[in-house]
């Protein structure tokens, strides 16, 4: 843990380079340091998700959270701009993919930044980790309950995306999935899927399955919440990461 962080405000410059809103947050002690992409859940650049941004400061990473819904509902509530987008179908994959390149170049061109660049995401933003790990050059992934890799959503679902395991032979670095045993959005049988799709291409990755936890069991904000499994998941997202992305 840091003794102290600054958390701001940015503007990058995102997919077509257009100019977005971001969320920063980094050490102010000396040294260098890996940098994280947190990647926003369906429900928008909230107060939780700067929280866990300002987390990974705490532990010495350079973080950044791009919000990507700055185009579609700029200067709305995080509540509102997550319902036009839900409208809209989700953010298009081109443009995810976009906008966490110019979230990974903007730090690693700062000046504590060690050259190590990785990306986290929940829920619709565990899918969209997995899918910039195969799209991207990166250091390291985190995907926690990201839905829809390897299965079409269902009919009456808003999320407008396609299956993308497909993919998986162009994963650039090694993945970590963090998954609960009673989630159905992906299920077990999924996740176990996507598991034999990247042993089938070697990759280098690590899946934990949590008795007892649903979906979003890392949201402290929601019923679904639940403490150990998510305690011992930021467990092994610090090794994960210390791994792969420490100086």
């Amino acid at each position: 843990m840091r003794d102290a962080i600054q958390a701001e405000t940015v503007s990058i410059t995102g997919h077509d380079g257009d100019e977005i809103e971001a969320y920063l947050a980094q050490p102010l002690v000396n040294g260098t340091f890996g940098a994280v992409v947190v990647i926003h859940h369906f429900p928008g650049y909230d107060e939780e998700t700067k929280e866990i941004t300002r987390r990974f400061a705490d532990h010495g990473y350079l973080a950044l959270c791009p919000n990507l819904y700055s185009r579609q509902a700029p200067g709305a509530t995080p509540e509102d701009a997550a319902a036009v987008v839900r409208g809209l179908g989700g953010v298009p994959d081109e443009q995810l993919v976009g906008d966490v390149d110019g979230a990974v170049r903007f730090l690693t061109s700062m000046g504590t930044a060690n050259g190590k660049a990785g990306t986290i995401g929940y829920c619709s933003g565990g899918r969209q980790s997995f899918l910039a790990a195969c799209s991207l050059s990166l250091d390291a992934a985190v995907d926690c309950y990201g839905a829809f890799v390897v299965a079409e959503p269902p009919k009456e679902l808003p999320l407008k995306v396609s299956p993308i395991a497909q993919l998986a032979e162009n994963l650039s670095c090694p993945l970590l999935g963090l998954f609960g045993a009673e989630d159905q959005n992906p299920s077990p049988a999924e996740t176990a899927e996507l598991e034999a799709i990247l042993s089938a291409h070697r990759k280098t990755f690590e899946f934990h399955t949590f008795e007892g936890a649903g979906h979003a069991f890392f949201a402290t904000n929601r019923p679904n919440y639940r403490p150990e499994a998510a305690g011992e998941g930021w467990q092994k997202v610090w090794d994960f990461f210390g791994r792969y992305l420490s100086s």
